[in-house]
């Protein structure tokens, strides 16, 4: 007898980027817990209700063979893409024969493996895309130079000098495991890949570590635009809240000897509340002859969003609405130094934030410890910490895995997790 769905699976996420490095999708790791195998005609069910027509496309990606095997036998025209191993599809030929069986019913499926194994053209032919890995030599050669020079370079390059390869597969492939930022462009920019899983973080914190952080200009002028709108204080809270580094500067200048308020401002509400939308407005302006319109930082300050709106909700239920508030900024502000190029100690103690969220990003501990752990490790394709983290912590399977796709449900194709406020 099988399990139902969320209380058998342990499930893990990573997003998709498209060209204008924004979301084009949603990867949705599937590991079985040991037991009896899930149910995914109700996984199908549950992702049905759960995933709004706005949100980004979702790829199934099935950890195992059962689960893979379950999904083409029972998934209908219409459910989400599923990605086949390339390894299972050569070493398996029961699986080959569902593939077929499915592509016949209309499924959309992805095959995922390295570029230099890609299918034969009759195999290709039964897959909408490929997700596919690539060396990291690929971008040898390649420097980390602006996207607008990308192609210029690669144009005016010898075949034989460059070891990336053209693409032999139908188009809008998808890449993953990039370390390179170079890499990256090449495949969005050059090869117009359909999408990138997953963002070479190092690498472009460090392309831009000369640069001085600035908040985003599209974050300024959205939050400028709903002052002028009239719009709610929730509103310009998920607007403020969007942006890192924004957030941050707002807490410094809230907190500023010039402003002179009796009370440390230890809330992005408190703030807006306080400092009022004149001012407010004002101080935005003065932000935008600076504001950062790098496009290769968009997903790393996104992911640092979905971060802050997966710790928010993992929190106890039945807390207060301001300590989940808390509970965002703590997660919001944990990747700081990414962004700031200094380390977390120095930045989090330039503001009077409470001591729960200094010692959740510091001393991993605290009440907030918790959620901040598993949002990151729900980020991550490996089972074993979201695992270890659920036991310690005593979360329900099912409790947690409703918590992950209703989050991720609630984003917008193309923007980042907070727009829909808006």
């Amino acid at each position: 007898m099988t399990q139902s769905a969320l209380s058998a699976l342990t499930l893990g996420y990573r997003p998709l980027w498209n060209r204008q490095r924004r979301l084009a999708g949603v990867q949705l790791y599937l590991h079985e817990d040991p037991g009896e195998p899930a149910d995914m005609q109700h996984l199908l069910r549950i992702l049905q209700e759960l995933w709004s027509e706005q949100a980004p496309p979702l790829l199934l990606s099935p950890q195992s063979r059962q689960t893979l095997c379950d999904l083409l036998v029972h998934a209908p025209q219409g459910s989400p893409w599923i990605e086949v191993r390339g390894d299972w599809l050569l070493q398996d030929e029961g699986i080959y024969e569902l593939v077929l069986q499915a592509r016949a019913r209309g499924l959309m499926l992805v095959w995922g493996g390295s570029l230099d194994a890609v299918p034969e053209p009759d195999a290709a032919r039964l897959f909408a895309s490929s997700l596919l890995s690539l060396p990291l030599q690929g971008a040898e050669g390649v420097p980390n130079m602006p996207s607008a020079q990308v192609a210029q370079f690669m144009a005016q390059q010898e075949p034989t000098q460059l070891s990336v390869r053209p693409l032999q597969l139908l188009g809008g492939q998808m890449y993953e495991g990039l370390k390179s930022l170079a890499l990256a462009r090449i495949c969005l920019d050059v090869q117009e890949a359909g999408a990138v899983a997953g963002w070479p973080v190092a690498d472009t914190v460090q392309a831009f570590r000369l640069q001085q952080p600035q908040p985003a200009r599209d974050n300024l002028l959205k939050l400028m635009q709903a002052i002028d709108k009239e719009q709610s204080m929730d509103t310009l809270e998920h607007l403020l809240a969007e942006d890192p580094v924004l957030a941050y500067r707002f807490m410094l200048y809230t907190n500023s000897a010039a402003l002179g308020l009796r009370r440390g401002v230890d809330s992005l509400r408190r703030g807006l509340v306080m400092l009022g939308l004149g001012t407010l407005q004002r101080w935005l302006a003065d932000q935008l002859p600076h504001a950062c319109t790098e496009q290769d930082l968009v997903p790393l300050r996104t992911q640092m969003v979905l971060r802050a709106r997966l710790a928010e909700h993992l929190i106890e239920a039945g807390v207060g609405l301001e300590l989940q508030r808390e509970m965002y900024l703590c997660a919001l502000f944990s990747q700081l130094d990414l962004l700031l190029h200094e380390p977390l100690n120095t930045t989090l103690r330039r503001m009077p934030l409470s001591d729960r969220i200094f010692d959740a990003v510091i001393a991993r501990t605290g009440p907030y410890s918790g959620s901040l752990a598993m949002a990151m490790a729900l980020e991550s394709p490996e089972a074993a910490p979201i695992r270890q983290l659920r036991e310690e912590h005593e979360w329900e399977t099912e409790d947690l895995n409703r918590i992950l796709l209703r989050m991720l449900g609630d984003l917008r194709l193309g923007m980042p997790a907070a727009a829909k406020a808006a």
